[in-house]
């Protein structure tokens, strides 16, 4: 009964989100997707909801104690148990949460962050990294806990995975703006550069794991998620960086035609061209750019190729063959650049 009494406790104080503790809302970033709609994303949203719908109705919004109970030892995470490599645990207690605060929260998180880092991981990777964010989270988590004697004492919740969408999001897009309202003695919204946002959540939660090391909020599964997903973006980044890609070509339905493959070449960044009725779009990462005043771009007919190279300090130089392109008389029409992402426009 004692341990009943004590998931009981957790489940309705312990796991409220964090983002009350903050007071501080995202509502949306400014970073362009480039691959079309976050699917993975939406399903991993769509999943946590209709769980919590099925935990609602199981538990009659956790009034029922004994079923609460037997809910939260069959599927939360309980850190003996992790330690000893029930990680399947690891995978359900990510979908479960303990009252619509802590859903509407976590989900909000991931909504807002999640998008961009499927769109550049992959939607397959994507999953595959977030699940893997999840289990790091759990078990920076159980070995706490273990250590300090709360070892059956569940835990729930998407934030662990969440803290390292975050993680990665901070690494990847370090100057995208966050859209927040923030909730203090009056209401405002402001434009906070990820940067400034993500390191400030991230020392939150250091300083309320510190404060209150056995509280309810599990504040060493959002630290060990975060820290996992810095990792895993700072490897992704330099891979990307420096391997040796094939740029990809891709075409809006009414211009799909056969075309001859492009040339394997070794860059810095993994451009794609996306082709248009008149115009090629070539897409390429950049990151650490001041402005897009450090891009210049030109087209050489004779190895039908378009030269995209940087005259600040930090250096690019890709050369991106298309070699479709037929009319010499070719126009470098706009350079845009934000985010670490260059769009290049050309004019046929």
């Amino acid at each position: 009964m004692k341990k009943a009494a004590t998931c009981q406790s957790l489940i309705f104080s312990a796991h409220e989100s964090d983002i009350d503790r903050v007071n501080m809302f995202p509502l949306h970033d400014d970073n362009e997707r480039i691959h079309g709609r976050p699917y993975v994303n939406y399903l991993l949203i769509a999943t946590n909801a209709i769980i919590f719908l099925v935990e609602v109705i199981y538990t009659g919004y956790f009034s029922d104690r004994a079923a609460t109970f037997a809910l939260l030892d069959k599927y939360g995470a309980i850190p003996n148990r992790v330690l000893e490599g029930d990680i399947s645990s690891i995978i359900t207690s990510m979908f479960l949460h303990s009252g619509i605060a802590h859903l509407i929260g976590n989900m909000l998180f991931l909504f807002v962050f999640g998008d961009n880092i499927e769109d550049k991981f992959g939607r397959i990777k994507y999953l595959f990294i977030y699940i893997g964010w999840g289990i790091a989270a759990a078990l920076a988590h159980s070995f706490y806990a273990v250590s300090t004697g709360s070892g059956e004492i569940p835990a729930i919740g998407a934030s662990g995975a969440i803290s390292g969408v975050l993680g990665a999001y901070l690494v990847l897009f370090p100057r995208a703006k966050i859209f927040t309202i923030i909730a203090a003695f009056f209401i405002t919204t402001v434009r906070i550069p990820a940067i400034a946002y993500i390191p400030f959540w991230f020392i939150m939660q250091v300083i309320f794991g510190l404060i209150n090391p056995l509280g309810g909020v599990a504040y060493f599964a959002h630290i060990g998620g975060f820290l996992a997903g810095v990792l895993t973006g700072y490897i992704w980044k330099n891979v990307t960086r420096y391997g040796t890609v094939t740029p990809q070509i891709r075409y809006p339905r009414k211009d799909q035609q056969n075309m001859t493959n492009m040339a394997d070449m070794s860059i810095h960044t993994q451009p794609e061209v996306i082709k248009g009725s008149n115009f090629y779009e070539i897409i390429a990462e950049m990151p650490g750019l001041v402005d897009q005043s450090e891009i210049q771009a030109n087209y050489d007919p004779n190895t039908q190729s378009v030269r995209i190279f940087t005259s600040g300090s930090r250096k690019y130089d890709i050369n991106v063959r298309i070699p479709d392109i037929q009319n010499e008389n070719i126009k470098i029409d706009q350079i845009k650049y934000l985010n670490g992402i260059v769009r290049i426009r050309i004019l046929k």
